[in-house]
């Protein structure tokens, strides 16, 4: 079993510690040093941060390969988005005619079983569409179709769907919930245009979270919450892409404060970690320029973000402690899909680190399962 040593400001579920994490084989054995404040974590430039890895529920792609190319494109943004940290993720799909969907999902399922060497672990799919609200495509292709549960749980036979975007208000889909939640699948509600007591009724059977927190969905009005002033009001968990572009800073803090297991995804497409110029949205093109991926028409189109930048973004464009914007990029993620052995530095945890300069909070080095990558 081969061992090794992480030195470093480690940050544990009890705060940082000025020390080493050992690991031995996938796993971490121990986590051994003295408490810090965090303040002297970071003021101390000589020392790597140590944090646990990062896991983004909602990526589609990345280094030119998007989940919907099937064949080896998960090998390729696996690969891109481990070297920015991302240690864990969901491959995400999108909205498509049944065949594509199932030829991503049987592309992906040997990945969903085993960890490829350099890569980030693939903890399941989430299946973005096609059950969601024609009037609430975002950059979705019109492929959206009504719901039924042989359809999910065929879909889910050939690669595990650990979270399903839902659009609540679509014809027989509140009655689906209880039973996709009965198989394993997390419901989020996305895509949708329902009113707030539709949003809340789909948290009523089960559903829990919403895709992409503000886009996609009906706004918060006084009068009419809609979907977001139902996120705001009663959920537990949601996701947010801080890419300072799709949210404001301040709806993100309106949302930090109401949601308390806000976690962060980056919602990355195939143009991430690439130049710009056109790429590959499932069936739609998109335009990289500016760090940002639009349609045609200009709508944004998912983003180039990667979750290191994410970190960043809420740290010095938020005003977060570096504690709770690790909890943001990771470990709320890691709880709110079921990973006990993930999303968190201690001892029996996977061995899934991030380091990073204590000064820019760059990625110097990154652990995944072990692996020195």
């Amino acid at each position: 079993m081969n061992h090794t040593i992480v030195e470093g400001h480690v940050l544990t579920p009890a705060g940082f510690v000025r020390g080493r994490v050992r690991i031995e084989g996938e796993r971490i054995a121990a986590v051994e040093g003295e408490p810090v404040d965090e303040a002297s974590a970071r003021g101390d430039t000589t020392r790597a941060l140590v944090l646990p890895g990062f896991i983004d529920l909602h990526v589609h792609g990345g280094g030119g390969a998007d989940t919907m190319d099937a064949g080896d494109a998960v090998a390729t943004l696996t690969r891109t988005h481990a070297r920015h940290g991302t240690t864990s993720l969901l491959a995400t799909t999108m909205t498509a005619p049944m065949a594509d969907i199932e030829a991503a999902l049987k592309a992906l399922a040997p990945s969903c079983r085993a960890r490829a060497p350099g890569a980030a672990s693939v903890l399941g799919v989430h299946l973005e569409g096609p059950y969601i609200n024609a009037q609430r495509l975002g950059a979705q292709p019109d492929f959206a179709r009504l719901p039924t549960l042989n359809e999910i749980l065929a879909l889910h036979a050939l690669a595990p769907i650990r979270v399903l975007t839902l659009a609540p208000e679509v014809d027989g889909a509140l009655a689906l919930i209880p039973a996709l939640v009965d198989a394993g699948l997390r419901v989020q509600v996305g895509h949708s245009i329902a009113t707030y007591e539709q949003a809340t009724e789909a948290l009523r059977c089960g559903a829990a979270g919403f895709t992409h927190l503000f886009n996609a969905m009906s706004g918060l009005h006084h009068r009419a919450p809609g979907t977001a002033g139902a996120a705001l009001a009663h959920a537990v968990h949601a996701e947010l892409i801080p890419d300072l572009q799709h949210v404001h800073p301040g709806a993100i803090r309106a949302a930090l404060r109401a949601v308390p297991g806000l976690y962060c995804v980056t919602d990355a497409t195939s143009a991430t970690g690439m130049p710009d110029g056109d790429y590959r949205l499932g069936r739609q093109t998109v335009t990289k320029c500016l760090d940002a991926v639009r349609l045609a028409d200009g709508t944004l189109a998912g983003s180039t973000l990667t979750m290191d930048q994410a970190l960043r973004n809420l740290v010095f464009a938020l005003g977060l402690s570096l504690t709770e914007a690790s909890a943001r990029v990771s470990t709320n993620a890691a709880r709110y899909l079921g990973e006990a052995a993930r999303g968190a530095i201690e001892a029996g945890a996977f061995a899934d680190l991030v380091l990073l300069d204590a000064a820019s909070l760059e990625v110097k080095r990154v652990f995944v399962e072990g692996e020195a990558l």
